[in-house]
């Protein structure tokens, strides 16, 4: 299926999603979430597709924000539901069950980065800027960046990049543990690659469990998110991958997994 506001495609089973409005800097408006709703169903559902990488077209953005022409129209109620939307749009993203890589490849503004923080790794090109900059409209992060921001660099980042609104460097933002790599921009892709790659040669069941027990355990307390753990633990112990991998470890040879 052909979208108008981003570019799919799906090659040696990774996903691509590309926010493809270069002339606003991939801005999100109401058409593209619906898009990346529909396109996000595909991903979960097509069993070939292991890992999702979401970029930005044209050099300058990933995602740049909000479409502020639809943003200024919003009202307290339509507001409520415009964010309600969008939430559960990048809550599809961040439950996907499949790992999904947020290439960054400029501008990572609003819902830009609270896009890329729902991603479950994100790399930067040496270029990028990210940032929460809503204040500076009078408003604040509505697609979870009040929520997911502190979790992953703690409430002192958290504050400081929301309540200024100033956006950060690459550099900085690997400082601050919100990517986990920086690149020169013509690797950006490749090293996305790359990794998806690397995730894809691992027993499909564990990489989805795996998953499973990070991010759901991390909403719980310790003792609940170890249960868990031993849990999903047990499950992998079901499997045939488990059984191919560690008899493929002893025969001295690579394993051959079927997601079984």
């Amino acid at each position: 299926m052909a979208y108008d506001n981003l570019l799919f495609e799906v090659s040696e089973k990774i996903a691509r999603i590309t926010f493809n409005r270069p002339n606003v800097l991939n801005a999100l408006n109401r058409k593209t979430m619906d898009e990346l709703g529909d396109c996000l169903k595909k991903v979960r559902a097509d069993d070939e597709v292991r890992v999702l990488i979401l970029t930005g077209a044209g050099e300058r953005a990933f995602i740049a924000g909000a479409d502020i022409n639809e943003l200024a129209q919003q009202t307290p109620v339509n507001g409520r539901e415009f964010t309600l939307y969008g939430q559960e749009i990048i809550h599809r993203l961040e439950t996907l069950g499949k790992p999904a890589i947020a290439a960054i490849n400029g501008f990572a503004l609003g819902g830009g980065c609270e896009l890329a923080l729902a991603c479950t790794l994100r790399i930067a090109s040496r270029n990028a800027k990210l940032g929460q900059p809503e204040v500076k409209l009078g408003i604040i992060p509505g697609y979870g960046g009040s929520q997911r921001l502190p979790r992953l660099c703690g409430k002192g980042v958290a504050h400081e990049l929301i309540l200024t609104g100033e956006m950060i460097s690459a550099e900085e933002a690997l400082r601050v543990g919100l990517v986990n790599r920086v690149v020169e921009p013509g690797e950006l892709l490749a090293t996305a690659e790359a990794i998806a790659k690397k995730i894809i040669a691992n027993a499909p069941l564990a990489v989805k469990y795996a998953l499973e027990a990070v991010e759901h355990g991390m909403e719980m307390p310790q003792e609940e998110g170890l249960y868990l753990e031993a849990t999903l633990f047990g499950l992998c112990c079901a499997t045939q991958d488990m059984r191919e991998g560690t008899r493929a470890f002893l025969e001295k040879r690579p394993p051959k997994f079927e997601g079984r």
